[in-house]
């Protein structure tokens, strides 16, 4: 199991580095403009990755900040929101690297964003903070084509072809 979440840490960081590097030379404007996304415009897509990110790890460790808003606007700066979102993928391989395998099997209990106490196996929030990664990265993408810009090719195949994802394939 932790071979598997190992995978889908590098995975995650390798596929949030190709989104950034693709919203890279967009403009002020157009990193802000509303173009139909859950969150409405890249920036906000990628602020509330990056921020249900840091919810979900201080759930998970008890350490780190958490916003108490999802749709909490970290960074209005482009160059900022992909440091922190540099740190947060070292964060999370980084943790999940030093996990134990039967870690994986264990429950934690949280407190969620409307105040209940949930108590759950730990692999399938973790499956859960993946998953919700990739979905919000399908509307980053989405942006970028709006926005005119090319596709970024985000396969979990591709990646396990790359040198960084040899290792999973």
């Amino acid at each position: 199991m932790k071979q598997h979440f190992m995978m889908f840490a590098a995975y995650n960081q390798w596929a949030n580095t190709r989104i950034y590097d693709a919203a890279a030379d967009l403009g002020e404007e157009e990193l802000g403009r509303d173009v139909g996304a859950f969150f409405g415009s890249m920036l906000g897509t990628l602020n509330h990755l990056l921020v249900t990110d840091r919810v979900w790890m201080k759930r998970f460790t008890g350490e780190g900040d958490a916003p108490s808003s999802l749709a909490t606007i970290l960074y209005r700066a482009f160059p900022g929101l992909r440091v922190a979102r540099e740190a947060e993928d070292r964060r999370i391989v980084d943790w999940v690297g030093a996990m134990t395998d039967k870690a994986f099997t264990g429950r934690f209990s949280y407190m969620t964003t409307d105040m209940r106490t949930v108590s759950q196996r730990l692999a399938p929030a973790l499956s859960h903070l993946f998953n919700h990664q990739t979905h919000h990265r399908g509307q980053a993408h989405m942006c970028l084509t709006v926005l005119g810009r090319p596709s970024v090719p985000l396969d979990l195949a591709l990646f396990q072809r790359s040198e960084e994802g040899r290792a999973y394939a």
